[in-house]
């Protein structure tokens, strides 16, 4: 299994129109979402092996979502079904194309409610590449499942992937967040923060800030920066690598397709570590951040994923 990817999988109810604050918006659209399972599935299309692990509830939208995934091929024998809580649910607006605003329904979610017991230890022994988030760490039991599956995927050697995906709601107090995921740091081998999550954790100077998160134990960081591209760093260095422009619609996943194409470069060629140099990292972020920029063409993240051919006829556009 190249990518198997833990933590929640959701409805997101997208707003009827933009430029509305959300207590504004008319309507609400229902579509798949969540982090980890954009990932899961934005590496499927591009044509990776994965799988998703994680809990939805017992209900309509539970098993709606287990069939989004199976129609994209991807793996679920990891997915668990909870008859004590509802599928979490996470309603949006979009001031404006590259701004959201989140109320997540989840008290408790069914994705909280993992439990280490509950986790398919086959499939992570197979991964090549774990990947979780933050909201999978914001609660108990989730939190200890979340912790189970990095060491088992880390005694199997697979790469170790983090996004921060810093939701502020979800969270006791920005220091909690602060505290629980530099603690998780050490333990991961690619990490990934917005500019923002940056700034929480490191201070917002791209260059000391990504220097001082690979102190902490990463072998490569990557801040992401919207329409700019993104900046990595690694032992050999840091460097930035431009974005690309196109007429974003909504923006909304643009980073959960970034690194389900990161990652996909990174291990479907071959052992992750013989990339990290400066010119293969240049040519796989590049990669990501025309995957990123294809998703922001069309409304939602499922829906809006690219697929590996039209991501290589985008990049044959601009010159590659």
């Amino acid at each position: 299994m190249d990518v198997v990817c833990l933590g929640e999988i959701l409805i997101d109810m997208f707003p009827s129109e933009l430029g509305r604050r959300l207590v504004e918006v008319p309507a609400f659209h229902p579509k798949p979402g969540g982090a980890p399972a954009n990932v899961a599935v934005a590496a499927a299309r591009l044509g990776a092996k994965s799988a998703f692990m994680g809990k939805v509830g017992d209900d309509l939208f539970g098993h709606h979502l287990a069939q989004v995934l199976a129609r994209e091929g991807v793996e679920a024998r990891g997915l668990r079904f909870d008859a004590q809580a509802r599928t979490t649910m996470a309603v949006i607006a979009m001031p404006d194309e590259n701004t959201a605003e989140f109320v997540f329904y989840r008290n408790p979610g069914a994705d909280m409610r993992l439990r280490p017991e509950e986790l398919d230890g086959d499939l992570l022994r197979e991964a090549r590449a774990f990947h979780f988030g933050s909201l999978s760490l914001t609660d108990e039991p989730a939190r200890s499942a979340t912790r189970e599956a990095i060491r088992l995927a880390r005694e199997a050697a697979s790469l170790v992937s983090f996004d921060v995906n810093y939701r502020p709601t979800l969270w006791t107090s920005p220091r909690q967040a602060q505290d629980i995921v530099m603690e998780m740091i050490p333990q991961v081998h690619l990490l990934k923060v917005n500019q923002s999550e940056l700034d929480l954790l490191a201070g917002n100077d791209l260059e000391a800030g990504s220097r001082a998160l690979l102190e902490h134990g990463p072998e490569l960081v990557i801040v992401t920066l919207g329409p700019n591209g993104c900046y990595f760093r690694f032992a050999e260095g840091g460097a930035h690598v431009p974005g690309f422009k196109v007429k974003t619609v909504d923006a909304i996943g643009c980073g959960d397709a970034f690194i389900a194409g990161l990652l996909t470069r990174l291990v479907v060629n071959g052992d992750w570590r013989s990339q990290l140099s400066m010119e293969r990292l240049r040519d796989c972020l590049r990669y990501a951040n025309a995957v990123g920029a294809l998703t922001a063409l069309t409304p939602g993240v499922i829906p809006a994923l690219p697929t590996a051919a039209k991501v290589e006829a985008f990049l044959r556009e601009q010159g590659d």
